[in-house]
């Protein structure tokens, strides 16, 4: 079978199935080192918080031996007096790792967020025991207003909107998306054949999963204009005008793109929801925001109408750890469409949700995201693990101690700017100038690089000669080198996504060369066949 034919076989696939292909063609013999920048996991780790995390956890086990201490066990600690122990055990141990990270937290939650002593330390050595469930089961009490902090510094440029988010930590930023949508049609808000506007290019998951036999909905794509810095034009907005689509799904800063909303496009959306669309649910994965200087979630000009996901993730270099957060204001436009449902649709409802509330109709969106995430009948056992809602803390509380100087911040955007100016300067060419510019990932277009390099002739040859995912495909085989393609995110077909954090410096040059190096030998074969 010619490659062609092969490569037909897997242009279907989602480019993360195809990604796992791509790895298996770089074990040749002639490959001497495969670069994989395909999947975006991040190659830090953020060191501070995990330091104080693992130090934390002994301070824990102390306090469970005050309570009970017999061989190989401990007791289920009392949060009474903790604090004052808590201080004097970081004054014992103020020479190692986390001591001094610990007792800043400690002061920072204390004095800025008026967090009780006992009550917050109490719940931190309960939590990283993992000896209860979760309780509350959305979020541990403190945990939320802690979260809650990070979220407005992080989401709303630390200026949030009036009012109180609600907070459901899950197991990462996908689990919360699996959620929302799930919730989203159990409650009817949307149903088979409803339309949905998605904001492409984007995440290929999020096309994926719409069109599901468990949703069957229509995709309307509100798309992001390559020649204008990945922003989307207004009559692409204008789109969201129409009352027959009930929801706009979107990643900002993008993915693939990575590049933040304009603040004239969130001005945009901000006004249609105001006034003709003020029942547009808007659904936004934020995760990628805390790369961008200054930077506004659509939860901060809309929050009644917006669905925040944030995972902790990338910036902390913590995929692992599965640490997700979904937002929602306690007003919203959520609750006021399920308290006007037809009166059929509530009393479906009303059997749904009957073993866990008195008054099945009062209970807000967010809770029936926890309970449908256990199925309801196990709502009482939902919720993360403590032991994660920690960690969860400890990141956030990194960011909030470092707000002002933001040397944290600094580091995570000098290490992926110094990988995309490697990549570009190795393609011999300078990357597109981007305001509000993540630089987790950078999309190129290799079409538009090939009219550049060899004209129009060539591009158009290239383009008829090839399958879509050829120039992946032989990146692969060929050089070693493992992308995802462009055209799985509804990117330009023949575009690449390069991953900016799991790599190293010179990784990138390497790749940059390769690029460059495939193109001309694209250019040998047109040549050839003229």
């Amino acid at each position: 079978m010619d490659r062609a034919k092969i490569e037909k076989k897997y242009e279907p696939l989602s480019p993360f199935e195809l990604k796992d292909k791509l790895i298996s063609m770089t074990q040749n013999p002639q490959i001497k080192m495969m670069l994989n920048a395909g999947r975006g996991n991040p190659n830090w780790v953020a060191v501070q918080p995990r330091e104080a995390y693992f130090l934390f956890g002994f301070f824990a086990l102390e306090e469970a031996h005050r309570v009970m201490s017999r061989p190989g066990l401990a007791g289920s600690p009392d949060s009474k007096g903790t604090a004052d122990r808590f201080l004097e055990f970081c004054s014992v141990h103020a020479e190692q790792n986390g001591a001094g990270f610990l007792r800043n937290a400690f002061s920072y939650v204390t004095a800025k967020l008026e967090l009780d002593g006992d009550s917050f330390v109490g719940e931190m050595v309960d939590a990283i025991l993992g000896d209860h469930y979760p309780t509350p089961d959305r979020v541990l009490k403190n945990t939320q207003k802690i979260v809650r902090a990070y979220l407005n510094n992080t989401m709303c440029n630390d200026d949030p909107p009036d009012g109180t988010m609600d907070i459901f930590v899950t197991e990462g930023g996908t689990a919360a998306m699996t959620y929302i949508f799930n919730t989203l049609r159990e409650n009817g808000l949307i149903q088979t054949g409803d339309k949905i506007a998605l904001g492409t290019p984007i995440f290929t998951p999020y096309i994926e999963i719409p069109v599901l036999n468990d949703y069957q909905l229509v995709e309307i794509e509100v798309e992001q204009d390559e020649n204008d810095n990945w922003q989307y034009p207004d009559e692409e907005l204008d789109k969201l005008a129409d009352p027959s689509i009930k929801a706009f799904f979107l990643v900002n800063p993008s993915n693939p793109a990575s590049v933040s909303m304009a603040d004239r496009s969130l001005e945009k959306l901000a006004e249609l929801v105001r006034t003709t669309r003020k029942d547009l649910i808007i659904l936004t994965d934020d995760v990628y925001g805390t790369f961008v200087n200054g930077f506004k979630s659509l939860v901060a000009i809309a929050p009644r109408n917006t669905i925040l996901v944030y995972s902790y993730s990338k910036y902390f270099g913590a995929t692992g750890w599965r640490l997700g957060a979904i937002g929602i204001y306690e007003d919203n436009v959520l609750d006021e469409m399920i308290t006007a449902l037809p009166e059929k649709k509530k009393k479906e409802l009303h059997e749904r949700y009957r073993t866990i509330a008195t008054d099945p109709s009062k209970i807000k969106f967010i809770d029936r995201l926890v309970a449908d995430s256990r199925t309801v009948a196990l709502n009482h056992t939902a919720g993360l693990s403590t032991p994660q809602q920690v960690m969860m803390v400890f990141f956030s509380l990194q960011e909030l101690l470092d707000s002002d100087s933001h040397l944290y911040k600094k580091e995570m955007q000098d290490i992926v700017h110094e990988r995309y100016e490697t990549l570009y300067k190795a393609l011999g060419t300078v990357g597109p100038e981007l305001p509000c510019f993540a630089c987790y990932y950078t999309t190129i277009d290799i079409k538009k690089l090939a009219l550049q390099r060899y004209g129009e002739e060539f591009r158009s040859w290239m383009e008829k000669a090839h399958e879509p995912i050829d120039f992946v495909w032989r990146l692969a085989s060929e050089k070693g080198i493992v992308l995802m393609d462009g055209g799985g995110f509804d990117a330009p077909e023949m575009s690449v996504r390069v991953s900016l954090a799991n790599l190293f410096k010179a990784d990138y040059a390497k790749i940059g060369i390769g690029i460059s190096d495939l193109l001309d030998e694209y250019r040998k074969e047109w040549e050839e066949s003229r």
